[in-house]
């Protein structure tokens, strides 16, 4: 899945970005911050989906916070959340999956100091779907967007007039951006190339041509690509 967890920090205090998503990879990643001797502070959920709404006890009990839409929905949808964790998914981390308190935006006091974050919130690939930008380091986390290695996929039930309205409310902050961190794939200083890539192919999806996209050849991508197809012809 190439799933990117992201933390900035200031030295002392952490934040952490869809800390993700296996266990022995969440523990990892608490190993790193313990030896780092990062103190966690707070954590964000860019979505609701199962592999961005991820917790553990090694964090700490700490505030985590996602846009009032994401939070609705870890509620409404979590026994479909749970389940696509598996079976055998440890109960300690299914218990602490999606315990997000929806907010318009991040509490000042628990985030690294002298970091400013801006909310950019949509509802594209998912309801109340937030990237955040980092406006002084020109940074954008862009959740599951402007990936690298997957299409744009729209969210059931494939809406995709709101994936194209999230490419537009991103666009000045593609623009703008030194990195983008998208939360399937590698981070890049090409943000605006990557969103320019999303729109030829939604075009060429839409238009019935056959898109010219390095993409698809990943693995999942031919799928995605006929589901496009279905959902326009439908």
């Amino acid at each position: 899945m190439s799933t990117t967890s992201t933390v900035f920090h200031d030295g002392g205090r952490a934040f952490l970005v869809d800390p993700a998503w296996l266990p022995d990879e969440l523990a990892a990643l608490a190993a790193t911050l313990g030896g780092r001797g990062l103190s966690v502070t707070g954590g964000f959920a860019t979505h609701a989906h199962h592999d961005h709404l991820l917790w553990r006890p090694g964090f700490g009990d700490v505030p985590r916070f996602a846009s009032p839409a994401t939070a609705a929905l870890a509620v409404t949808e979590r026994p479909a959340l749970v389940a696509a964790l598996g079976a055998d998914f440890p109960g300690d981390l299914v218990d602490l999956m999606g315990r997000v308190i929806g907010v318009e935006q991040v509490p000042g006091a628990v985030l690294p100091h002298g970091t400013v974050v801006e909310l950019v919130v949509h509802d594209g690939h998912a309801p109340g779907h937030t990237a955040l930008w980092l406006p002084d380091q020109r940074v954008l986390l862009a959740g599951d967007m402007l990936s690298d290695v997957e299409l744009p996929l729209p969210f059931w039930p494939d809406d995709l007039p709101a994936y194209r309205s999230a490419l537009d409310r991103l666009t000045r902050y593609a623009e703008q951006a030194a990195v983008v961190v998208p939360g399937h794939g590698a981070p890049g200083a090409d943000a605006l190339e990557r969103l320019d890539a999303d729109r030829r192919f939604l075009d060429d999806v839409a238009a019935d041509r056959a898109p010219d996209d390095a993409r698809l050849v990943n693995p999942g991508m031919a799928e995605v690509l006929e589901h496009l197809h279905r959902m326009m012809r439908d």
